[in-house]
């Protein structure tokens, strides 16, 4: 049914064409088929949807395995923990996970859609709910046109209720990674929850609700920006999903036995049977499509019938355009090598990163209130604030040292002990003979070091000031 609230026409020649410039969504009956890359799907969404729902609820020296924990900064993911002084480690994983999607696209194009995307794994879940109360395509098409009784209500409401069952599920692990999952689940059964852990729960759910069961093939469609640029990504030596049209056309219905070829028909019996299990609704017949999510469900189902007839299998499969060309196609070409090999340079100056990261920040506040005072001995003092951030995820305590130029005398403590996670204000005094400080004023280095490990290190330069003697 379309919308023709705005129209545009065109004239070419004799002929005028219309062009609709908004459509109303015409819901897709999808069709379940059963082959290898429906299995593929099911079991690569499976992982994700587990380490999804579970990594809350797994325990790591007393807290939950994954907990971006805002009130105090903290974002613990396994065995480490980040602060926001380490954004920049998410910069640099985001920058990798773009290259790797990019790497993979030149490859073998949009599985990743296809097979991993939480919107397709979601969708999937919803359209399994559906097709439990509803029925398969034939019946969900006759009970949507049926007139409603009490065999459709119960039907829609049943799956309603589960759509909005998983959906709430989905909300309450996406707000249980913000708030200890074990207290939230209490507060849930004791109508006891926060208003803002109430808030992001019914707006994830209500997502959900919409993304998976009522927008589905739209978000691949209009609202994801992959689906607008994954072309330029793509060259002829790409795997994506196609139909061989040289083989299959002119598409027509025969009988099985008859001799097609000599009545002028490809191998496409016109089955549509590709379009029917298609999940947004695209006739992959019509050629290679930004609509398309790689998932290759056709190609399970036109095989399925190319079985059935006794035809060569592979009509629709997952080639290259210069294989349908009948040329040949390079896997190892220069473009993809050059992405394999930015994505790992990436990774490895990321790992390395992460494996030499000292969790421990050392800052130096320098007193401006007071340039300096000389003391009853004559000494010229310096004051310093010292704030030890110890991100480790144990206690430790640290050893202070100073370096510089000249023999400083250091008043304060010079082991202080710093809580996991605590950020520590520690206060010290450095003192000197102004006749040594010829320049007016030096460089000082503060060096903090764990006395349980060695390597926990971090040092802040400052500076010592003066009188200038002349």
């Amino acid at each position: 049914m379309v919308n023709t609230e705005e129209t545009h026409r065109q004239t070419s020649g004799d002929e005028t064409h219309v062009l609709y410039l908004y459509e109303t969504r015409k819901k897709i009956y999808a069709r379940r088929f059963v082959g290898f890359f429906r299995k593929l799907k099911k079991r690569s969404g499976i992982p994700l949807l587990l380490g999804y729902l579970l990594l809350p609820w797994w325990q790591i020296d007393g807290r939950q395995a994954v907990w971006f924990d805002l009130p105090e900064r903290q974002f613990h993911i396994l065995w480490m923990t980040f602060w926001p002084q380490d954004f920049m480690l998410l910069a640099w994983l985001l920058i990798i996970c773009a290259f790797a999607l990019f790497t993979v696209t030149v490859l073998v194009g949009r599985v990743w859609c296809g097979f991993s995307c939480p919107q397709t794994v979601w969708t999937m879940m919803f359209m399994g709910v559906e097709r439990f109360f509803e029925g398969g395509r034939n019946k969900r098409i006759k009970l949507d046109l049926a007139p409603w009784n009490f065999n459709k209500v119960w039907r829609k409401s049943g799956k309603h209720i589960g759509w909005l069952l998983i959906a709430f599920v989905t909300g309450f692990t996406f707000v249980a990674y913000f708030n200890p999952v074990r207290e939230l689940t209490v507060e849930i059964f004791t109508f006891s929850v926060q208003p803002p852990a109430v808030f992001w729960i019914a707006f994830f759910t209500a997502m959900t609700y919409m993304n998976a069961g009522y927008l589905r093939e739209q978000v691949c469609k209009y609202m994801c920006p992959y689906a607008r640029f994954q072309s330029v990504m793509f060259d002829s030596d790409t795997l994506v999903v196609s139909y061989d049209e040289v083989r299959g056309e002119p598409r027509g219905a025969r009988k099985k036995g008859s001799d097609y070829v000599a009545d002028g028909l490809g191998d496409c019996v016109d089955c549509t049977l590709c379009v029917q299990v298609c999940p947004v609704g695209i006739d992959i017949r019509d050629g290679l499509q930004s609509d398309c999510i790689s998932c290759g469900l056709c190609i399970d189902a036109c095989d399925a019938i190319m079985e059935k007839v006794e035809y060569p299998k592979k009509l629709i499969s997952f080639t290259t355009e210069n294989r349908l060309n009948k040329t040949k196609s390079r896997i190892l070409r220069p473009r993809l090598m050059a992405y394999v090999l930015a994505l790992a340079a990436m990774v490895s100056l990321f790992s390395y990163a992460l494996l030499t990261r000292v969790p421990l920040e050392l800052d130096i506040i320098r007193d401006r209130s007071l340039l300096y005072r000389e003391t009853s001995r004559g000494l010229i003092e310096n004051i310093y604030t010292l704030r030890i951030n110890n991100m480790d995820n144990r206690d430790h305590q640290y050893q202070i040292k100073v370096a510089g130029d000249y023999d400083f005398e250091m008043l304060g403590d010079q082991l202080v002990t710093v809580s996991a996670g605590e950020v520590f204000t520690h206060l010290l005094r450095l003192k000197l003979d102004p006749g040594l400080l010829k320049a007016g004023n030096t460089d000082v280095t503060f060096i903090l070091t764990s006395t349980q490990d060695e390597k926990l290190t971090d040092s802040e330069e400052s500076r010592f000031i003066g009188p200038f003697l002349l």
